[in-house]
């Protein structure tokens, strides 16, 4: 199984920072944010390849996944074998790269990764999420194998003044993951999908639930994105895709805390997230708090 990372966009709000460096490789600690993102698409069963869907604008992607054994050696030879290691581990990731150069949609990057997939269901994540425990995935798939094969998406709640912002699903609960007996819009309900709306108005919205970031998809999304008109903001959007699917194709969505998750979408975001990560770090946190001194109590 395949899994998809569409990460062509620009970075602009990053701006200046993103002229010479993608967003995706601004560091959280000590990796870049994508490498976070493609070891949790590595994590569920069965993925054997992830698929990034870069521009060729950013040249330094495809060369960070690269094997670079000179550097290696250089590092070795100055008695720093330890970062060798991880500089050989991020070059040894099974990730190849397809381009899409023209900014169309969501939807058109995933489709941008079709003859990748082929006819198996796939993955798809977005790079500026990403799931520290890697998790989130793994229970998407268990839920699709509950339910014959079908697709699945994370969704969580958001507050109602919120949802124009979001991708939003209609349904109904109709169990839970696990043992967790949750209902609603709790973690770990399981809802099956009735319909998909992209940024509707607040009277229009089916329900609280967003999509987090996180898809499992039939190989049959792949057919429909290459018919697919455009729709909001005038590009191809993948939840139209997903909508034409439920006519054929049963959809579940498993309810998760979006915190389970890092944002690293906005410069505020990737701020806090660094923070986050350096206070959970045993080995940072301490020279992590040092480094802030008094100009910020973290408790």
């Amino acid at each position: 199984m395949k899994a998809i990372i569409p990460a062509a966009g620009l970075g602009t709000r990053f701006l200046p920072a993103t002229k010479c460096t993608p967003k995706e490789l601004l560091p959280v600690l000590d990796k870049p944010v994508i490498q976070y993102v493609v070891e949790e698409a590595l994590e569920p069963s069965g993925v054997d390849e992830v698929v990034i869907v870069n521009s060729h604008e950013k040249p330094q992607m495809e060369a960070y996944f690269s094997p670079d054994p000179k550097f290696e050696d250089y590092l070795r030879a100055h008695g720093k074998d330890a970062l060798a290691q991880k500089v050989h581990q991020a070059g040894e990731l099974p990730v190849s790269f397809v381009y899409q150069d023209e900014p169309r949609g969501l939807g058109h990057a995933v489709w941008c990764a079709a003859q990748k997939v082929g006819d198996q269901p796939f993955l798809v994540l977005l790079g500026d999420y990403f799931v520290p425990d890697r998790q989130m995935c793994v229970r998407m798939q268990e839920v699709s194998q509950q339910h014959g094969g079908a697709s699945v998406i994370a969704v969580a709640p958001v507050p109602a003044d919120q949802v124009s912002r979001y991708g939003i699903i209609a349904g109904e609960c109709v169990g839970s993951y696990g043992d967790s007996g949750a209902t609603g819009e709790q973690e770990g309900a399981v809802w099956r999908v009735t319909g998909l709306v992209e940024k509707p108005a607040p009277e229009d919205a089916p329900s609280r639930l967003f999509i987090v970031g996180r898809y499992l998809l039939s190989p049959r999304i792949m057919d429909l994105l290459a018919t697919q008109g455009k729709g909001a903001g005038g590009e191809i959007q993948l939840t139209d895709s997903m909508e034409r699917l439920l006519e054929e194709e049963q959809m579940y969505a498993l309810v998760v805390d979006p915190d389970e998750g890092c944002d690293t979408g906005t410069p505020a975001a990737w701020a806090a997230t660094n923070a986050r990560l350096a206070l959970r770090d045993p080995q940072m946190a301490a020279a992590f708090k040092e480094a802030l001194g008094d100009e910020v109590k973290l408790g």
